[in-house]
């Protein structure tokens, strides 16, 4: 089913999207559009945002774009100096410069630090947006690329320092460094100035995994070390499934040695401890989240201490191990609370450090970059749908001072939101699930009128929560309702949310979104031909099968990088890792189950139904969702006689990254495209 346009450069395949751009942008490049895109722009490069600040050495960071820096630059900061828009920022790393330099497109993905000379990094610079991954060796005190330094070939890959000298690279070089899905396998002990295939080999996963992957602590480096602590903690992963995997350690003779845990577990540890939470009942109940010594050394088992087990419309959103403290964050009804738990005391109680009562989302990170540096200071960003985020820290490691949150900076408002509301509501599922949502309400709105953009995902245990987005903030200043659902096959409630929407539970992901645009109705805020169902990559699936199975509760799709085949989505690389999320097309039984909602192979022709309108987006150079997924649904919408918009973006990767002004061009076209639909509609 127009499997030609698999072929990237097959000449009828840039015909098609040509064709199909041209079209798009002539319908919705209005100048509503251009003003959406220069307002969006604009948010993007704001100067006088909230800075979030990382710590190396004796310096602030922070990434960010401009006006004239539209790709964005590096900035430093001496640490003693508050990390305010309005400080002496000095620019250290300028990517549109050295893109420029190189004649080629590098997107910012960060820096991994060097614990022994911390202010030495790897600078990760992503390939156009996708998933290849260039590391170039930086040193941010002379503010320059070190001659002669690391700087490996554009592919799949992650890294750990091992020394000044030495990196753990995992890197899908070759097919034998590789997994089925395409991700590294294979760790190298790699040194600067050697070719990755020549440097030996340190870990191997096996072929039939997703991920190979190497973890390190050195007590000594951290200053805590004693005599049974000296020598360096050395982790490895192989990644089985997505959320699967087995967790070796390095014993003093050089051989791993499994640590006795569940395989379906998130993970972390440090010098002392390790913590993990169950997605299943195999030990503990699924949920659960786990404390217990590091096992250094062989011998019997280490006992587990329950820090939390969920109640209903509960879980653990995010944990971690700092130096001497333990910090969660539990999603409470999808309210946040964070908890702490003192790894110096043996017998310490658990804390609840009381959050302020706007705070709809929160998130936690170390302000130091490496484990190994600086103290356990915490920092805490809070926001909500109608609130602007702030940042707080939590001097953990100074227990002279009480433990209490101290506001450190807010952000900006990008919005006007007084008169807007935004609360939690539940629809009620085709089997009787109560599936929860947040909206967000404009200032003003007619009952039963009301155009509602509602965003899903569903699925691989990704939990979505409340942000806030000028983008969003625009849409509602503009009169549009924005719903956020939490559907099964997310993680919003722990694991079992998850679990019963994998494989041939899918249809209940499917059945819980439409609930909630039902649900929408019967409240009487919208009608369907009002609402718009918008999701990417697994929510692109979502939204096809929205067009393809539930129509008639939809005024509009708007479909982004979108998974539409359920029967070859496995025949590119990366899709070999979505197995086990929604079963093996290659089995008979999966393949009849797969075939019942797989978007592209359940279109209709226009003489048996009318679907509400759809614009299907995607990226030339996504390499995790290939972009025929687009290309070919698009295409047989057309030939049943069905009219989609269709965009597929020259670059930007699957996460739709680039340049400010790309950025704001997709999102513009998205909304432009909500305009023309669920904003002038006349229909029921």
């Amino acid at each position: 089913m127009h499997l030609h346009l698999e072929r990237d450069d097959d000449p009828i395949t840039l015909k098609f999207v040509a064709e199909k751009d041209a079209e798009s942008e002539r319908l919705l490049m209005t100048p509503e559009f251009e003003a959406d895109r220069i307002a969006i722009k604009d948010m993007i490069e704001r100067e006088d945002r909230l800075i979030a600040t990382t710590r190396r050495g004796n310096w602030l960071f922070d990434f960010r774009r401009s006006a004239e820096h539209p790709l964005g630059r590096w900035y430093r900061l001496p640490a003693d100096l508050a990390p305010l828009p309005d400080a002496p920022w000095e620019p250290i790393f300028d990517l549109d410069a050295f893109c420029a330099a190189e004649n080629k497109l590098w997107l910012w993905r960060g820096a991994l630090t060097c614990p022994w000379e911390p202010t030495r990094v790897l600078l990760c610079l992503s390939d156009g947006g996708s998933d290849p991954m260039r590391l170039l060796e930086f040193d941010c005190e002379t503010k320059s690329l070190v001659e002669g330094g690391f700087d490996t070939p554009a592919v799949r890959c992650h890294a750990t320092w091992l020394s000044r000298d030495e990196i753990a690279y995992f890197g899908s070089i070759d097919r034998e460094s590789s997994t089925r899905s395409g991700w590294p396998r294979v760790g190298r002990r790699l040194k600067r100035g050697q070719a990755p295939a020549d440097a030996p080999v340190l870990y191997a996963a096996a072929d039939s995994d997703i991920y190979g992957s190497c973890s390190i602590f050195d007590p000594a480096l951290a200053g805590l070390a004693n005599e049974d602590t000296a020598r360096p903690i050395r982790i490895f992963t192989a990644g089985h499934e997505i959320g699967s995997a087995s967790h070796f350690i390095e014993d003093r003779d050089g051989s791993l040695r499994k640590i006795d845990l569940p395989e379906d577990i998130d993970f972390g540890f440090n010098h002392s401890h390790l913590i993990w939470l169950a997605k299943t009942d195999e030990r503990i109940p699924a949920g659960s989240l786990a404390l217990q010594p590091l096992p250094r050394e062989p011998g019997g088992a280490e006992t587990a201490r329950i820090l939390f087990s969920p109640a209903e419309r509960q879980s653990v959103s995010q944990f971690l191990l700092m130096r001497e403290w333990c910090v969660f964050v539990v999603s409470d009804n999808m309210r946040p609370r964070l908890f702490l738990l003192d790894l110096t005391k043996p017998d310490a109680e658990i804390r609840e450090i009381a959050l302020p009562a706007d705070m709809q989302t929160v998130s936690v990170q170390p302000l130091y970059s490496d484990l190994h540096l600086g103290d356990d200071t915490l920092q805490i960003y809070g926001s909500g749908f109608l609130q602007p985020p702030s940042c707080y820290r939590l001097e953990l490691g100074n227990r002279r001072q009480p433990l209490e949150l101290k506001h450190i900076a807010s952000s900006p408002s990008y919005f006007d939101s007084e008169g807007m509301t935004s609360f939690l509501l539940e629809a009620t599922s085709e089997d009787g699930t109560k599936v929860p949502y947040h909206i967000a309400l404009p200032k003003t709105w007619t009952k039963g009128e009301l155009p509602v953009l509602t965003y899903g995902y569903g699925g691989f245990d990704v939990s979505l929560g409340p942000h806030y987005s000028g983008v969003i903030g625009r849409w509602l200043a503009q009169g549009g309702a924005y719903v956020m659902a939490y559907i099964r096959g997310g993680g919003e409630f722990g694991p079992n949310w998850h679990r019963v929407a994998k494989g041939h539970g899918r249809h209940r992901a499917f059945a819980d979104f439409a609930a909630v645009a039902r649900d929408l109705v019967i409240r009487g805020y919208t009608k369907p031909s009002r609402i718009a169902a918008n999701g990417g990559s697994n929510g692109g699936l979502l939204t096809g099968v929205m067009a393809t199975r539930y129509p008639q509760d939809f005024g509009a799709i708007w479909c982004q990088v979108p998974v539409l085949d359920m029967t070859r989505f496995h025949v590119f690389p990366a899709g070999k890792a979505w197995i086990d999320e929604y079963g093996d097309p290659d089995d008979p039984a999966d393949r009849e189950y797969l075939l019942t909602y797989s978007p592209l192979h359940n279109v209709k022709p226009a003489s048996e139904i009318t679907y509400p309108p759809i614009y299907i987006e995607s990226s030339s150079n996504d390499d995790r969702v290939h972009p025929s997924h687009a290309r070919r649904f698009a295409a047989q919408l057309e030939a049943l006689g069905h009219h989609p918009l269709f965009h597929e973006f020259a670059s930007g990767g699957h996460g739709g990254d680039g340049a400010s002004m790309q950025l704001a061009t997709r999102t513009a076209l998205g909304y432009s495209f909500l305009r023309e639909t669920i904003v002038k509609s006349k229909g029921t």
